[in-house]
């Protein structure tokens, strides 16, 4: 039997990618295994949101995955009598350098970040199969199959199922996946269409659903995306596309060169733990639902890059176990609002309701380019949407100081990226203190008793009057971009306390 792995994780998709990434950053031991013998080459999620992209600069990739896709900001909704333009994101925020909805499929995503951690020495075992698992004393003991059939017992302190709706490691562990199906079947394409305006997002509204079309790039220009007719026949095929398009408007669409075609059917799930044991879960095998606001990957890399510092602290004896227990606390709440939003959004665009029907195709295009003149509304939605309002205030791990500064995060806010370029500066393995004010309030000798026994996971950022808060505060910011303790004043007692916690010397 090989030696022990500090952590197995069962998928290479995004959210195993992303968590292999972090994993690598603090040398922890692990591996990847994959059951598909290749990564998908379909668009699947088709969608990064600002949030997203800000947690991934720390591993080299957000520029790439940004020059390979289309940061569109227009939605055009398409009425019997008229096309409606709407900008949804132009509303000028300051606080993060990805003010846009970038449109890149899921196969691009998952090559870039594979491409990085292949560059880092990390293999993808593709092929590869958990067969089964078992939590014995301070390991979780695993059978693999490889790709010619052969088995393999590994040994790991811990396991993350990483491995979508059908997790082998939510069943083996026993956790239950609750909710239900929607009774709809939907159509799925990446093909090239003739007629539309490119770099907008084109909706058409109707009484029997919504027609989507959203600007890809690759593998396709184009992702269709419509509720499938209840009489249609069973193959998808182009007709079949053309038929259900036909459907929903008169404007003259040549659909053609499809890459991709399906159907299939939506869920609305959630795990009833994020953890057993030694065995977490996270991405589709935590939560599935519809793909409205296109939440689903972007909420799972999130769950890994909330999970795998943790995970990577304590394997190296540098973080109490009982940090593990912040994960579930942090973000389970965040998967139930995703599916609670989700699931409005769907229902809107879906139902048959003779009341949400005249809503969306009567009342909602007349009053949205009315109510979205508001900055401030838009704002509103563009936070929400774009993740960059998910916060950890009332995690255990989230402490204000007896002085909280009344401007600014707070503990467990993310770290605005204001002035430009604080959250690249502020970038790295292990946590960061950020100091504002005098430079001479923040000597060697007062900081040098945070930093000693933590060599290596501590840095220290003298921001003077170009931090986060006006005056004089001190805060801690996770590895994730999360701050942990905030506090007024140049008192570093408090600090020192979180830090005796969360990251004893």
């Amino acid at each position: 039997m090989a030696a022990p792995l500090d952590v197995l994780v069962v998928g290479g998709g995004p959210t195993g990618l992303a968590l292999a990434a972090q994993l690598r950053a603090y040398g922890t031991r692990f591996r990847v295994v994959d059951r598909s013998l290749d990564r998908v080459r379909e668009s699947r999620a088709l969608a990064i949101q600002p949030r997203t992209l800000e947690a991934l600069a720390g591993f080299g990739v957000t520029d790439e995955l940004v020059a390979r896709g289309n940061p569109a900001m227009r939605l055009r909704m398409h009425l019997p009598r008229r096309v409606v333009s709407l900008r949804l994101f132009d509303i000028g925020l300051s606080d993060t350098a990805y003010p846009f909805l970038l449109f890149l499929s899921q196969a691009e995503t998952e090559s870039v970040l594979a491409g990085q951690l292949a560059a880092r020495g990390v293999v993808i075992e593709r092929g590869t199969e958990l067969v089964r698992l078992e939590e014995k004393d301070a390991y979780v003991v695993c059978r693999l199959r490889g790709p010619d059939g052969s088995e393999e017992t590994v040994q790991a302190r811990y396991v993350v199922g990483c491995d979508g709706a059908h997790s082998t490691v939510r069943a083996q562990a026993g956790i239950g996946f609750e909710g239900y199906a929607y009774p709809q079947t939907f159509l799925l394409a990446d093909l090239e269409v003739d007629g539309l305006e490119p770099d907008a997002v084109h909706t058409y509204l109707a009484g029997n659903g919504m027609l989507f079309f959203f600007p890809l790039g690759s593998p396709a220009t184009w992702r269709m995306l419509a509720m499938r007719p209840p009489d249609a026949r069973a193959e998808v095929t182009v007709s079949l596309l053309e038929e259900t398009v036909g459907r929903y408007t008169d404007d003259r669409l040549a659909l053609r060169d499809p890459v991709w075609m399906t159907d299939f059917r939506l869920h609305n799930r959630g795990a009833a733990r994020y953890r057993a044991g030694r065995c977490f879960l996270a991405g589709d095998a935590a939560h599935i639902h519809s793909p409205a606001g296109a939440q689903g990957m972007n909420t799972g890399i999130q769950d890994a890059l909330n999970l795998g510092w943790k995970l990577a602290l304590v394997c190296r004896g540098a973080a109490p176990e009982g940090s593990l227990e912040t994960y579930e606390t942090e973000r389970a709440p965040v998967g139930r609002v995703v599916r609670r939003f989700t699931d409005r959004a769907f229902t809107v665009g879906t139902s048959g309701n003779p009341a949400i029907r005249l809503a969306r195709t009567q009342l909602a295009p007349r009053l949205a380019p009315l109510a979205l003149r508001s900055a401030a509304l838009r704002g509103r939605i563009f936070r929400t949407v774009s993740e960059l309002g998910i916060h950890y205030r009332r995690s255990p791990a989230s402490v204000d100081g007896s002085r909280p500064p009344r401007r600014g995060p707070r503990a467990g806010d993310r770290l605005p990226d204001l002035p430009s370029g604080l959250q690249a500066r502020c970038a790295g393995p292990g946590y960061q203190v950020l100091l504002t004010g005098p430079p001479h309030l923040w000597s060697d000798e007062r900081i040098a008793p945070l930093l000693r026994g933590r060599d290596g996971l501590v840095g220290v950022h003298r921001l003077e009057d170009q931090g986060p808060w006006p005056g004089v505060v001190h805060g801690l910011l996770r590895p994730d971009g999360y701050f942990g303790y905030v506090a007024t004043g140049a008192q570093l007692t408090g600090l020192r306390a979180y830090l005796d916690r969360w990251l004893p010397a």
